[in-house]
């Protein structure tokens, strides 16, 4: 996955618990309306916002085994392949370097 694909998931993330704590607020500010129509559309809206917290939860909790999974690897990796590894970060380095000093 790329560095902008892993910030768009956060925003999304982020936007949506932003949507779910709005809409939560605003049951709360309605709860003294006692309407057919807005106890039906109450109804709907809390069983959205569980569902939504549930996606949710289980995209964090993907999100969270996906990031230890390569962790592991990289630790695996580093741990095997420890000169190559150095020899990553040094060229990385470089190359930051580089570009830091071109400023």
């Amino acid at each position: 996955m790329s560095n902008g694909t892993d910030v768009s998931r956060e925003k999304l993330a982020t936007d949506l618990r932003v949507v779910i704590a709005d809409a939560e607020e605003l049951l709360r500010a309605t709860a003294g309306q006692m309407g057919e129509k807005a106890v039906v559309a109450r109804e709907r809206i809390q069983e959205s916002l569980r569902a939504a917290k549930d996606k949710l939860s289980r995209a964090e909790e993907i999100v969270i085994d996906k990031t230890k999974a390569a962790a592991r690897a990289t630790d695996d990796y580093v741990h095997d392949h420890p000169w190559g590894a150095v020899g990553i970060a040094a060229a990385v380095g470089l190359v930051i370097g580089m570009l830091i000093s071109r400023r």
